[in-house]
């Protein structure tokens, strides 16, 4: 990728990532357990909540890296991930395709991530998530998550590194509140305890 390329992508990223903070700016901690935590905020014209995980975690930049990009990998450590595989990878992007296990009334979801890898100046990572549910074709006993805007970000401090991962999605179909108000705070807690104890090894 050139310069001006990479230049474009870093600028598009920060708007992406500055439009996504200002949809979720009110944000309420949910809970805070085992040095993780998680908080959530309202989201304009949304049912669902928006989350953001925090934590800090005694490893290197290149070994959370080495475990995100393990695409088939990364589903034993992806709260409530049944399969997950690599599409297309060319360059700082990638996609991907989950099928997530969800609670008996609800059908199964699956989602098609569009992941960009940008670095920053700073020594940090940042890992975009922006959801393309018509990248591939529905498969059949899934419903296709309508909408993912996130991301990932790795930032030194020290001998470790501060691990937050921040995600509003809209599921699609329908979903009891009660089972949707769970997931938001279940999702990132045990998405980056298990990032973490494997990150720590």
């Amino acid at each position: 990728m050139g310069s001006l390329q990479r230049m474009a992508v870093l600028c598009g990223l920060t708007v992406m990532l500055a439009t996504t903070a200002a949809q979720a700016e009110d944000w309420k901690v949910a809970k805070e357990q085992d040095g993780i935590k998680i908080s959530l905020s309202e989201v304009a014209g949304s049912d669902y909540k928006a989350y953001r995980g925090v934590t800090l975690m005694k490893t290197t930049l290149a070994k959370l890296r080495a475990l995100q990009e393990d695409v088939p990998g990364a589903c034993a450590w992806i709260h409530e991930c049944k399969t997950q595989k690599l599409l297309k990878h060319e360059g700082d992007q990638s996609w991907t395709y989950t099928q997530f296990n969800t609670p008996w009334p609800v059908t199964a979801r699956d989602s098609v991530l569009h992941v960009t890898t940008v670095e920053g100046a700073d020594g940090s990572l940042t890992r975009k998530l922006e959801g393309v549910p018509k990248y591939i074709p529905e498969e059949k006993g899934f419903v296709r998550v309508t909408k993912v805007d996130g991301f990932w970000k790795f930032v030194p401090k020290g001998d470790q590194i501060e691990v937050t991962y921040q995600v509003h999605t809209e599921p699609g179909g329908s979903i009891p509140s009660m089972v949707a108000n769970k997931f938001v705070v279940d999702a990132p807690f045990n998405t980056l305890k298990a990032l973490k104890e494997r990150a720590e090894k």
